[in-house]
């Protein structure tokens, strides 16, 4: 999201650090981007933006070492005397304050686990920070309703896909 429209987000702070919102596993991506039709039908306008555009996925790697601080280690909140309560919490200033004083202490980023579904690990890098080491690892694939990473964040969620033309019974 681009930074100019940051600022209602779990790890904001768009006055300080631009937020790029990443995951470990492709489908977490998309539930975070599909969560909204829960209990609805995703059809494939769903998948294009205002601006025509079409959702995609694309995977990343890094050039040298980053520094993202893992709020699932036990270890790492017990040093932070945080609960997992205060990181899984929607409360943004909670969450917002937290990345803000992360930031501050010079981390690259930071990684939870998602609050759609615990087994998915979410990662919010720090802008300023990674963009210099940060490198495409796969052309950008767009969306469609047979994408895997798609189909299996909407059976998580409990999202129903709507019925292509091609692949309704004749």
């Amino acid at each position: 999201m681009p930074r100019r429209r940051q600022g209602a987000g779990r790890h904001d702070g768009p006055d300080r650090y631009g937020a790029l919102y990443c995951s470990r596993d492709p489908a977490s991506a998309v539930a975070e981007a599909i969560q909204f039709l829960r209990g609805h039908e995703l059809a494939g306008e769903d998948l294009h933006r205002p601006d025509g555009s079409v959702r995609a996925l694309t995977a990343f790697d890094f050039t040298g070492k980053t520094a993202v601080v893992d709020l699932d280690d036990p270890h790492v909140l017990a040093r932070r005397n945080l609960r997992p309560s205060r990181i899984a919490t929607l409360d943004r200033r909670t969450t917002q304050q937290l990345a803000h004083t992360l930031f501050e202490e010079g981390a690259d980023g930071l990684s939870w686990w998602s609050t759609l579904d615990a087994a998915w690990t979410n990662v919010t890098l720090f802008h300023e920070r990674v963009l210099s080491r940060l490198v495409i690892a796969s052309a950008p694939e767009p969306l469609t309703l047979a994408t895997p990473a798609l189909v299996e964040a909407a059976q998580r969620l409990g999202i129903r896909i709507a019925k292509t033309k091609a692949s309704a019974p004749r």
